[in-house]
Protein backbone atom coordinates (compact mmCIF):
# COMPACT_ATOMS: atom_id res chain seq x y z
CA UNK A 1 0.00 0.00 0.00
CA UNK A 2 3.13 2.24 -0.08
CA UNK A 3 3.58 2.78 3.24
CA UNK A 4 7.03 3.66 3.46
CA UNK A 5 6.34 6.83 0.96
CA UNK A 6 4.24 8.57 3.79
CA UNK A 7 5.66 11.72 5.03
CA UNK A 8 4.96 10.95 8.50
CA UNK A 9 6.67 7.64 8.85
CA UNK A 10 10.20 9.43 9.09
CA UNK A 11 11.71 11.53 11.51
CA UNK A 12 13.33 13.69 8.70
CA UNK A 13 10.11 16.03 8.96
CA UNK A 14 10.41 16.79 12.26
CA UNK A 15 12.16 19.33 14.68
CA UNK A 16 15.81 19.45 13.75
CA UNK A 17 17.30 18.73 16.72
CA UNK A 18 20.23 21.08 16.21
CA UNK A 19 17.52 23.83 16.41
CA UNK A 20 16.15 23.82 19.73
CA UNK A 21 17.36 25.74 22.52
CA UNK A 22 19.28 23.97 25.13
CA UNK A 23 16.73 24.48 27.62
CA UNK A 24 14.04 21.91 26.04
CA UNK A 25 14.23 18.61 27.17
CA UNK A 26 13.72 15.32 24.78
CA UNK A 27 10.75 12.74 25.63
CA UNK A 28 10.84 9.24 23.57
CA UNK A 29 6.93 8.37 23.70
CA UNK A 30 6.66 4.78 23.00
CA UNK A 31 2.91 4.36 21.85
CA UNK A 32 0.70 2.18 19.96
CA UNK A 33 -1.84 3.88 19.26
CA UNK A 34 -0.84 7.15 17.50
CA UNK A 35 -2.35 8.43 13.63
CA UNK A 36 -3.03 6.83 11.15
CA UNK A 37 -4.61 4.48 13.81
CA UNK A 38 -7.66 4.95 14.27
CA UNK A 39 -10.86 2.80 16.19
CA UNK A 40 -9.64 3.73 19.84
CA UNK A 41 -10.12 6.96 21.47
CA UNK A 42 -6.61 6.88 23.50
CA UNK A 43 -4.69 7.49 20.66
CA UNK A 44 -5.64 11.01 21.35
CA UNK A 45 -3.84 10.71 24.91
CA UNK A 46 -0.36 10.02 23.27
CA UNK A 47 -1.61 12.44 20.63
CA UNK A 48 -2.52 15.50 22.25
CA UNK A 49 0.42 14.85 25.08
CA UNK A 50 2.96 15.19 22.22
CA UNK A 51 1.19 18.50 20.71
CA UNK A 52 1.26 20.24 23.81
CA UNK A 53 4.34 19.47 25.43
CA UNK A 54 6.71 21.18 23.69
CA UNK A 55 5.02 24.53 25.14
CA UNK A 56 6.23 23.25 28.30
CA UNK A 57 9.87 23.07 26.89
CA UNK A 58 9.83 19.13 26.34
CA UNK A 59 10.52 18.32 22.80
CA UNK A 60 8.61 14.87 22.03
CA UNK A 61 9.99 12.06 19.44
CA UNK A 62 7.61 9.38 19.15
CA UNK A 63 8.24 5.85 18.61
CA UNK A 64 5.56 3.77 17.15
CA UNK A 65 5.03 0.81 14.45
CA UNK A 66 4.50 0.39 11.26
CA UNK A 67 0.82 1.18 10.11
CA UNK A 68 0.31 -2.02 8.33
CA UNK A 69 0.14 -3.66 11.74
CA UNK A 70 -3.23 -1.48 12.83
CA UNK A 71 -6.49 -2.72 12.60
CA UNK A 72 -7.95 0.53 10.48
CA UNK A 73 -6.19 3.39 9.07
CA UNK A 74 -7.01 6.67 8.36
CA UNK A 75 -4.05 8.93 6.40
CA UNK A 76 -5.85 11.82 6.83
CA UNK A 77 -5.25 11.96 10.69
CA UNK A 78 -1.64 12.00 10.16
CA UNK A 79 -1.84 15.77 9.00
CA UNK A 80 -2.64 16.45 13.03
CA UNK A 81 0.98 15.89 13.84
CA UNK A 82 3.63 17.84 13.63
CA UNK A 83 6.63 16.07 15.91
CA UNK A 84 8.81 13.81 14.79
CA UNK A 85 7.51 10.37 14.14
CA UNK A 86 9.49 7.63 13.17
CA UNK A 87 7.81 4.00 12.64
CA UNK A 88 9.33 0.80 13.33
CA UNK A 89 8.44 -3.04 11.69
CA UNK A 90 5.77 -5.16 13.09
CA UNK A 91 3.20 -7.48 12.36
CA UNK A 92 -0.17 -8.09 13.84
CA UNK A 93 -0.14 -12.27 14.61
CA UNK A 94 -3.87 -12.70 13.84
CA UNK A 95 -3.27 -10.55 10.75
CA UNK A 96 0.03 -11.47 9.26
CA UNK A 97 1.49 -14.75 11.06
CA UNK A 98 -1.65 -16.29 11.32
CA UNK A 99 -2.95 -20.07 9.17
CA UNK A 100 -6.53 -19.62 8.70
CA UNK A 101 -6.97 -17.48 11.38
CA UNK A 102 -5.50 -19.50 14.37
CA UNK A 103 -1.98 -19.31 15.41
CA UNK A 104 0.16 -20.79 18.56
CA UNK A 105 -0.22 -18.55 21.74
CA UNK A 106 2.75 -18.05 22.54
CA UNK A 107 3.50 -15.86 19.22
CA UNK A 108 0.52 -13.17 20.54
CA UNK A 109 2.23 -12.79 24.37
CA UNK A 110 1.66 -10.62 26.07
CA UNK A 111 -0.32 -9.22 23.18
CA UNK A 112 -0.96 -9.54 19.06
CA UNK A 113 1.57 -7.28 18.30
CA UNK A 114 5.17 -8.51 20.23
CA UNK A 115 7.01 -8.17 17.20
CA UNK A 116 7.04 -4.91 17.46
CA UNK A 117 10.27 -5.42 20.27
CA UNK A 118 12.53 -6.70 17.00
CA UNK A 119 12.12 -3.16 15.22
CA UNK A 120 11.73 -0.97 18.36
CA UNK A 121 14.93 -1.94 20.50
CA UNK A 122 17.68 -1.20 18.05
CA UNK A 123 15.73 1.74 16.86
CA UNK A 124 14.68 2.92 20.15
CA UNK A 125 18.36 3.31 21.33
CA UNK A 126 19.54 4.70 18.26
CA UNK A 127 17.42 7.39 19.01
CA UNK A 128 18.43 7.87 22.37
CA UNK A 129 21.69 8.11 21.31
CA UNK A 130 21.41 10.58 18.40
CA UNK A 131 18.68 12.78 19.73
CA UNK A 132 19.65 12.75 23.47
CA UNK A 133 16.58 11.52 24.68
CA UNK A 134 16.43 12.37 28.81
CA UNK A 135 13.47 10.27 30.07
CA UNK A 136 11.67 7.52 27.95
CA UNK A 137 7.83 7.60 28.15
CA UNK A 138 5.59 4.08 27.41
CA UNK A 139 1.72 4.30 27.31
CA UNK A 140 -0.74 1.24 27.74
CA UNK A 141 -3.15 -0.17 26.99
CA UNK A 142 -0.69 -2.26 24.37
CA UNK A 143 1.67 -4.03 26.81
CA UNK A 144 4.83 -4.54 24.28
CA UNK A 145 4.54 -0.66 24.67
CA UNK A 146 5.74 -1.19 28.19
CA UNK A 147 7.90 -3.96 27.74
CA UNK A 148 10.02 -1.93 24.77
CA UNK A 149 10.25 0.93 27.62
CA UNK A 150 11.34 -1.31 30.17
CA UNK A 151 13.91 -2.82 27.46
CA UNK A 152 15.10 0.45 26.69
CA UNK A 153 15.28 2.01 30.75
CA UNK A 154 17.46 -1.33 31.16
CA UNK A 155 19.50 -0.80 28.42
CA UNK A 156 20.58 2.65 29.04
CA UNK A 157 19.66 4.09 32.17
CA UNK A 158 17.41 6.55 31.20
CA UNK A 159 14.54 7.17 33.55
CA UNK A 160 11.46 5.56 32.68
CA UNK A 161 7.56 6.82 33.53
CA UNK A 162 5.08 4.43 32.42
CA UNK A 163 1.24 5.59 31.40
CA UNK A 164 -1.60 3.31 32.45
CA UNK A 165 -4.41 4.08 30.65
CA UNK A 166 -6.13 1.09 32.20
CA UNK A 167 -5.04 -1.75 34.22
CA UNK A 168 -2.63 -3.70 32.20
CA UNK A 169 -4.37 -7.12 34.89
CA UNK A 170 -6.71 -7.78 36.84
CA UNK A 171 -7.85 -11.13 39.05
CA UNK A 172 -9.61 -12.59 36.03
CA UNK A 173 -8.32 -10.53 33.21
CA UNK A 174 -6.74 -11.28 30.58
CA UNK A 175 -8.87 -14.17 30.96
CA UNK A 176 -5.96 -16.78 29.47
CA UNK A 177 -4.12 -17.72 32.68
CA UNK A 178 -0.65 -17.55 30.04
CA UNK A 179 -1.44 -14.08 29.10
CA UNK A 180 -2.36 -12.95 32.65
CA UNK A 181 0.81 -14.19 33.99
CA UNK A 182 2.80 -12.53 31.34
CA UNK A 183 1.74 -9.08 31.36
CA UNK A 184 1.18 -9.62 35.39
CA UNK A 185 5.35 -10.23 34.78
CA UNK A 186 5.48 -6.77 32.87
CA UNK A 187 3.56 -5.04 35.25
CA UNK A 188 5.74 -5.66 38.20
CA UNK A 189 8.82 -4.51 36.26
CA UNK A 190 6.90 -1.60 35.54
CA UNK A 191 6.22 -1.05 39.53
CA UNK A 192 9.58 -1.37 40.53
CA UNK A 193 11.77 0.03 37.66
CA UNK A 194 9.56 3.13 36.62
CA UNK A 195 10.34 6.59 38.26
CA UNK A 196 6.64 7.42 38.01
CA UNK A 197 3.59 5.36 37.19
CA UNK A 198 0.97 7.46 35.98
CA UNK A 199 -2.40 6.52 36.13
CA UNK A 200 -6.09 8.17 34.85
CA UNK A 201 -8.08 6.67 37.58
CA UNK A 202 -7.81 7.08 41.23
CA UNK A 203 -9.04 3.83 41.82
CA UNK A 204 -6.65 1.94 39.71
CA UNK A 205 -4.11 3.85 41.73
CA UNK A 206 -5.17 2.99 44.86
CA UNK A 207 -5.55 -1.16 43.52
CA UNK A 208 -1.90 -0.89 42.43
CA UNK A 209 -0.54 0.79 45.55
CA UNK A 210 -2.28 -2.17 47.34
CA UNK A 211 -0.91 -5.15 44.73
CA UNK A 212 2.45 -3.67 45.44
CA UNK A 213 3.41 -2.59 48.72
CA UNK A 214 6.56 -1.53 47.61
CA UNK A 215 5.21 0.85 44.93
CA UNK A 216 5.18 4.66 47.26
CA UNK A 217 2.81 7.01 46.65
CA UNK A 218 5.63 9.56 45.78
CA UNK A 219 5.89 7.67 42.34
CA UNK A 220 2.28 7.64 41.59
CA UNK A 221 0.65 10.65 39.76
CA UNK A 222 -2.68 10.90 38.20
CA UNK A 223 -3.65 12.60 35.14
CA UNK A 224 -6.91 11.78 33.81
CA UNK A 225 -8.00 11.21 30.36
CA UNK A 226 -9.79 15.01 28.91
CA UNK A 227 -10.39 16.56 26.22
CA UNK A 228 -8.64 19.09 23.86
CA UNK A 229 -10.66 22.76 23.80
CA UNK A 230 -9.13 23.17 20.21
CA UNK A 231 -11.10 20.32 18.81
CA UNK A 232 -14.32 22.24 19.74
CA UNK A 233 -13.23 25.66 18.47
CA UNK A 234 -14.69 25.14 14.78
CA UNK A 235 -17.78 23.45 16.05
CA UNK A 236 -21.29 24.59 15.95
CA UNK A 237 -22.52 23.58 19.25
CA UNK A 238 -26.02 24.48 20.03
CA UNK A 239 -27.19 24.01 23.76
CA UNK A 240 -29.81 21.52 24.14
CA UNK A 241 -33.87 22.54 23.20
CA UNK A 242 -37.08 20.76 23.64
CA UNK A 243 -37.13 18.12 20.56
CA UNK A 244 -40.72 18.64 18.84
CA UNK A 245 -42.42 15.50 18.24
CA UNK A 246 -42.47 15.67 14.20
CA UNK A 247 -38.96 14.43 14.09
CA UNK A 248 -37.16 11.59 16.36
CA UNK A 249 -34.64 11.98 19.11
CA UNK A 250 -31.19 11.14 17.99
CA UNK A 251 -29.05 8.88 20.50
CA UNK A 252 -25.53 8.21 19.79
CA UNK A 253 -22.77 5.94 20.90
CA UNK A 254 -19.57 7.10 19.34
CA UNK A 255 -16.24 4.75 19.18
CA UNK A 256 -15.66 0.93 19.92
CA UNK A 257 -17.84 -1.50 22.25
CA UNK A 258 -16.58 -4.07 23.88
CA UNK A 259 -18.59 -7.27 23.74
CA UNK A 260 -17.70 -7.98 27.39
CA UNK A 261 -16.45 -4.59 28.97
CA UNK A 262 -19.24 -2.38 27.66
CA UNK A 263 -21.65 -5.47 26.75
CA UNK A 264 -24.82 -3.86 24.97
CA UNK A 265 -27.32 -6.80 24.61
CA UNK A 266 -29.30 -5.61 27.91
CA UNK A 267 -29.51 -2.28 26.25
CA UNK A 268 -30.99 -4.00 23.03
CA UNK A 269 -33.30 -5.93 25.03
CA UNK A 270 -34.45 -2.62 26.59
CA UNK A 271 -35.12 -0.82 22.83
CA UNK A 272 -36.74 -4.41 22.03
CA UNK A 273 -39.29 -4.53 24.54
CA UNK A 274 -39.90 -1.00 24.62
CA UNK A 275 -41.02 -0.95 20.84
CA UNK A 276 -42.95 -4.62 21.39
CA UNK A 277 -44.80 -2.35 23.67
CA UNK A 278 -45.03 0.38 21.30
CA UNK A 279 -43.59 2.99 23.39
CA UNK A 280 -41.09 3.78 20.65
CA UNK A 281 -40.62 3.16 16.96
CA UNK A 282 -38.60 4.40 14.57
CA UNK A 283 -40.63 7.68 14.20
CA UNK A 284 -39.57 8.81 17.60
CA UNK A 285 -36.36 7.26 17.87
CA UNK A 286 -32.82 6.63 16.01
CA UNK A 287 -30.05 5.12 17.65
CA UNK A 288 -26.47 5.38 15.75
CA UNK A 289 -23.50 3.22 16.91
CA UNK A 290 -19.90 5.12 15.13
CA UNK A 291 -17.64 2.89 14.87
CA UNK A 292 -18.51 0.40 16.85
CA UNK A 293 -16.66 -2.48 15.99
CA UNK A 294 -17.86 -6.79 15.90
CA UNK A 295 -20.59 -5.17 13.71
CA UNK A 296 -21.73 -8.61 12.73
CA UNK A 297 -22.00 -9.92 16.24
CA UNK A 298 -23.96 -6.83 17.22
CA UNK A 299 -26.20 -7.11 13.82
CA UNK A 300 -26.94 -10.50 14.69
CA UNK A 301 -28.34 -9.23 17.84
CA UNK A 302 -30.13 -6.12 16.54
CA UNK A 303 -32.04 -7.87 13.56
CA UNK A 304 -33.00 -10.97 16.29
CA UNK A 305 -34.22 -7.99 18.54
CA UNK A 306 -36.44 -6.66 15.28
CA UNK A 307 -34.59 -2.87 16.18
CA UNK A 308 -32.74 -2.27 12.95
CA UNK A 309 -35.04 0.36 12.28
CA UNK A 310 -34.09 2.00 15.12
CA UNK A 311 -30.31 0.92 15.54
CA UNK A 312 -28.20 1.90 12.76
CA UNK A 313 -24.09 0.39 12.94
CA UNK A 314 -22.30 3.01 11.46
CA UNK A 315 -18.20 3.13 9.87
CA UNK A 316 -15.64 5.12 11.12
CA UNK A 317 -15.93 8.62 10.12
CA UNK A 318 -12.85 11.06 10.05
CA UNK A 319 -12.02 12.76 13.89
CA UNK A 320 -13.64 16.22 13.45
CA UNK A 321 -16.65 14.37 11.42
CA UNK A 322 -17.05 12.65 14.33
CA UNK A 323 -17.31 15.70 17.35
CA UNK A 324 -19.74 17.04 14.99
CA UNK A 325 -21.71 14.05 14.93
CA UNK A 326 -22.04 14.45 18.55
CA UNK A 327 -22.76 18.09 18.67
CA UNK A 328 -25.61 17.45 16.37
CA UNK A 329 -27.13 14.42 18.33
CA UNK A 330 -29.83 15.41 21.18
CA UNK A 331 -28.24 12.19 23.40
CA UNK A 332 -24.80 10.84 24.12
CA UNK A 333 -24.93 6.66 25.06
CA UNK A 334 -21.63 5.71 27.76
CA UNK A 335 -21.46 1.75 28.00
CA UNK A 336 -18.79 0.55 31.22
CA UNK A 337 -19.29 -2.97 33.08
CA UNK A 338 -18.60 -3.61 36.62
CA UNK A 339 -15.57 -5.13 35.80
CA UNK A 340 -13.74 -1.48 35.01
CA UNK A 341 -15.00 0.34 37.71
CA UNK A 342 -11.86 1.93 38.05
CA UNK A 343 -11.32 3.00 34.89
CA UNK A 344 -12.95 5.99 32.85
CA UNK A 345 -13.87 5.79 28.65
CA UNK A 346 -12.06 8.74 26.85
CA UNK A 347 -14.64 9.81 25.23
CA UNK A 348 -17.14 10.52 28.34
CA UNK A 349 -14.92 13.82 28.40
CA UNK A 350 -15.74 14.41 25.03
CA UNK A 351 -19.47 14.06 25.69
CA UNK A 352 -18.99 16.09 29.12
CA UNK A 353 -17.66 18.70 26.92
CA UNK A 354 -19.97 18.76 24.35
CA UNK A 355 -22.82 19.85 27.15
CA UNK A 356 -25.28 17.37 26.00
CA UNK A 357 -27.31 14.76 28.14
CA UNK A 358 -25.45 11.23 28.50
CA UNK A 359 -27.37 7.98 29.28
CA UNK A 360 -24.66 6.07 31.00
CA UNK A 361 -25.18 2.58 31.05
CA UNK A 362 -22.44 1.52 34.20
CA UNK A 363 -22.54 0.63 37.82
CA UNK A 364 -23.04 3.32 40.83
CA UNK A 365 -19.79 2.73 42.59
CA UNK A 366 -17.21 3.23 39.62
CA UNK A 367 -14.86 6.04 38.70
CA UNK A 368 -17.31 6.53 35.37
CA UNK A 369 -20.03 7.20 37.92
CA UNK A 370 -18.07 9.28 40.17
CA UNK A 371 -16.81 11.74 37.26
CA UNK A 372 -20.47 12.31 35.80
CA UNK A 373 -21.94 12.71 39.10
CA UNK A 374 -18.93 15.31 40.19
CA UNK A 375 -19.83 17.11 36.36
CA UNK A 376 -23.54 16.33 36.26
CA UNK A 377 -25.53 15.62 32.94
CA UNK A 378 -25.91 12.22 33.23
CA UNK A 379 -28.60 9.41 33.89
CA UNK A 380 -26.98 6.87 35.06
CA UNK A 381 -28.33 2.98 35.27
CA UNK A 382 -26.95 -0.55 35.79
CA UNK A 383 -25.21 -2.08 32.71
CA UNK A 384 -26.05 -5.49 33.68
CA UNK A 385 -29.66 -4.72 33.99
CA UNK A 386 -32.23 -4.99 31.39
CA UNK A 387 -34.85 -3.42 33.78
CA UNK A 388 -33.00 -0.55 35.24
CA UNK A 389 -32.01 0.35 31.25
CA UNK A 390 -36.02 -0.18 30.82
CA UNK A 391 -36.90 2.29 33.32
CA UNK A 392 -34.19 4.81 33.10
CA UNK A 393 -33.98 5.06 29.27
CA UNK A 394 -37.65 5.82 29.10
CA UNK A 395 -37.57 8.71 31.58
CA UNK A 396 -34.08 9.80 29.80
CA UNK A 397 -35.67 10.27 26.32
CA UNK A 398 -38.79 11.85 27.91
CA UNK A 399 -36.44 14.39 29.67
CA UNK A 400 -34.69 15.47 26.60
CA UNK A 401 -37.94 15.47 24.20
CA UNK A 402 -39.14 18.32 27.38
CA UNK A 403 -35.81 19.55 27.17
CA UNK A 404 -35.32 19.40 30.71
CA UNK A 405 -32.73 16.88 31.35
CA UNK A 406 -29.73 17.91 33.46
CA UNK A 407 -26.47 19.33 31.09
CA UNK A 408 -22.89 19.33 32.53
CA UNK A 409 -21.36 21.63 33.94
CA UNK A 410 -19.18 22.98 31.73
CA UNK A 411 -16.96 25.00 34.67
CA UNK A 412 -16.47 21.52 35.78
CA UNK A 413 -15.65 20.32 32.94
CA UNK A 414 -12.54 22.73 32.25
CA UNK A 415 -10.44 21.43 34.70
CA UNK A 416 -9.75 18.21 31.94
CA UNK A 417 -8.53 19.96 29.15
CA UNK A 418 -5.52 18.19 27.43
CA UNK A 419 -3.05 21.24 27.50
CA UNK A 420 -3.25 21.61 31.26
CA UNK A 421 -2.72 18.04 31.24
CA UNK A 422 0.59 18.12 28.73
CA UNK A 423 1.70 20.59 31.26
CA UNK A 424 1.05 18.24 34.51
CA UNK A 425 3.51 15.57 32.54
CA UNK A 426 5.71 18.17 32.04
CA UNK A 427 6.44 18.62 35.58
CA UNK A 428 6.62 15.05 36.01
CA UNK A 429 9.14 14.86 33.38
CA UNK A 430 11.08 17.56 34.63
CA UNK A 431 11.30 15.84 38.02
CA UNK A 432 12.92 12.60 36.56
CA UNK A 433 14.81 14.54 34.77
CA UNK A 434 16.37 16.14 37.27
CA UNK A 435 16.50 13.10 39.98
CA UNK A 436 18.52 10.94 37.40
CA UNK A 437 21.41 13.36 36.69
CA UNK A 438 24.20 11.17 38.35
CA UNK A 439 27.71 10.17 37.11
CA UNK A 440 27.82 7.41 34.60
CA UNK A 441 29.55 5.25 36.98
CA UNK A 442 26.47 5.06 39.76
CA UNK A 443 23.85 4.62 36.46
CA UNK A 444 26.11 1.65 34.98
CA UNK A 445 25.89 0.53 39.09
CA UNK A 446 21.97 0.84 38.80
CA UNK A 447 21.82 -1.02 35.38
CA UNK A 448 23.52 -3.95 36.59
CA UNK A 449 20.93 -4.94 39.55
Amino acid sequence: MGYARQPVSGIERGLRVEEQKESVGQVLIIAYHFPPCVGSSGLLRSEKFSRYLPEFDWQPFVLTLHPRAYDAIDLRSSERVHVPVVRTFALDTKKHLSVRGFYLGWMALPDRWVSWVLGAIPTGLSMIRKYRIEVIFSTFPISTAILIGLLLHRLTGRPWVVDLRDSMTEEDYPKDARSRKVRRWIEGQAMRHASRVIFTAASTQRMYLSRYPELSREKCLLIPNGYDEDDFASLSLRRPQPVPASRPLVLLHTGLVYPEERDPRPFFRAIGRLKRERRISAADLAIVFRASGSEELFQSMINELDISDIIQLQPHIPYAQSLQECADADGLLLFQAANCDHQIPAKAYEYLRMGKPILAMTTHTGDTAALLNEVGGATIVKLAEDEDIYGGLAEYMAAIRAGIHPLPRLADVRRYARKSQAEELAKCLAEVSRGSSKPAEQQAESLAR
